[in-house]
């Protein structure tokens, strides 16, 4: 992990894949997906907090919508973020609707 003025950076400690989950027009889910290891609680929270940062920034969402998928495989992904957020890509993960890019979160 690496400090800077107090913040830890935990994104850059993890290798991350993003992807998005087109509801319609106005509605956006970002997926980001943790690949190396298993992050706990804490470390989840900061990857998500980190994603809407991003995009406040880049696309001027206030309130993005990010879920963080935990795990390789399709068989045991385990995803945190909004209930109805966590369906809609659970059901867009069983359909291989997502498709991923690396990504590097400051």
């Amino acid at each position: 992990m690496i400090v800077i003025c107090g913040i830890e950076s935990v994104a850059m400690a993890h290798k991350l894949i993003y992807g998005t989950l087109v509801q319609h027009p106005r509605k956006v889910i970002h997926v980001v997906r943790v690949v190396d290891e298993i992050p706990d609680a804490r470390e989840i929270d900061d990857i998500a907090n980190m994603m809407r940062e991003r995009m406040l920034s880049k696309h001027g969402e206030q309130v993005a919508d990010v879920v963080v998928v935990q795990g390789t495989t399709q068989e045991n992904p385990r995803l945190f973020g909004d209930t109805y957020s966590v369906s809609q890509v659970r059901a867009a993960l069983f359909r291989a609707a997502v498709r991923w890019s690396p990504i590097m979160l400051d």
